[in-house]
């Protein structure tokens, strides 16, 4: 069975997802009674039903409301997915015992495409319901439709994931800055060791996830949804994913890759990367520190300067006398 992953233990508004294999448990073929110690309960709506703790009530009913009035996935069918269920642990622990305890743990959603599940935490309180959550749910619906569209067909994982980021709000081109750095380095994964593994380390799942958003992007960005549909279509007749992509796009995908490298390295040149890179704005901060530096120092050295060069105010040496210092009665005579 498939699991994919999403996003983050209280790591901020970072998307991330992966894909690990695991076999099915009790807990995820059936709705049980209670998990990690607490009851749950289930409502249902159109298109998917939410199992929850008494707790997180208004959250559900805000879930299930969101789910059901999800817009077409880009490319599928209307109808799918259709009856998903949305489990929402209400604890880390609850969290790891309905996805088998296989999921890394800074992750907070998993789709279960076999199952037509989804699992998101609630331990963090209404950041379900905010921008990023309601991401993440998009996102996991995605892969749900998506398995449910390719009709027990697998995906490569760099497509998989790279489709549920490109129909949850598309690729964040203000990160495609490190993946032109690692492709420059050499460091960047090739999209066949993804598809045979998919990284379990937060830092390699950031750069795969990176790596699939942008290659989807980049592979769907003048086809779209007709395009899609007409790969899609074809997958299915093939039954295999390398024939049905040479057929339709019309090279292999380690052509594509090529292709796509190449796309990324004429897009997101180093001025890209330097502008949209911490570092350079921090050395540019200290560049301009240290332009300012210099220049007070200038200025400060030119007014010591004209100081110098300045007649002083009370020209005492004029009056004195060879025979030294003289009284104040001389001073004011000699006014």
């Amino acid at each position: 069975m498939r699991v994919s992953t999403i996003s983050a233990r209280g790591v901020g508004p970072l998307v991330l997802s992966i894909t690990v294999l695991v076999a099915a448990t009790p807990t995820q073929e059936n709705l049980t009674d209670s998990l990690a110690g607490a009851p749950y309960r289930r409502i249902s709506g159109e298109r998917a039903f939410i199992d929850f703790t008494s707790e997180d009530s208004l959250v559900a009913a805000a879930v299930l409301a969101f789910l059901d009035g999800q817009a077409d996935l880009p490319g599928l069918p209307d109808s799918v997915p259709g009856a998903v269920r949305a489990v929402l642990a209400h604890s880390f622990e609850a969290f790891d015992e309905v996805t088998g305890s296989v999921v890394p743990e800074w992750s907070s959603g998993v789709a279960i495409p076999r199952l037509s599940t989804l699992v998101v935490t609630t331990a963090n309180g209404s950041r379900l319901l905010d921008s990023e959550g309601r991401r993440t749910l998009r996102h996991e619906w995605a892969h749900l439709g998506l398995a449910e569209a390719l009709e027990g067909l697998r995906a490569p994982r760099w497509f998989d994931e790279g489709y549920a980021q490109w129909a949850s709000g598309g690729f964040r081109a203000m990160e495609a800055w490190k993946l032109r750095l690692l492709l420059a380095l050499g460091n960047a994964p090739s999209m066949d060791s993804l598809t045979l593994r998919w990284p379990s380390g937060r830092a390699e799942a950031e750069v795969a996830y990176l790596l699939s958003a942008s290659a989807v992007t980049y592979l769907l960005g003048e086809g779209g949804d007709r395009g899609l549909r007409i790969f899609l279509d074809r997958w299915r007749l093939d039954r295999a994913f390398e024939p049905a992509f040479r057929s339709v796009f019309g090279l292999t995908t380690s052509q594509f890759e090529e292709d796509w490298k190449k796309h990324v390295k004429d897009r997101y040149g180093w001025l890209f990367v330097l502008s949209h890179s911490a570092i350079f704005w921090m050395m540019l901060a200290l560049i301009l520190l240290l332009v300012v530096q210099v220049r007070r120092t200038r200025n400060q050295e030119r007014m010591a300067r004209l100081r110098a060069r300045e007649l002083p105010e009370e020209p005492s040496y004029w009056l004195r006398g060879t025979g030294g210092d003289y009284s104040d009665e001389d001073r004011y005579e000699s006014r």
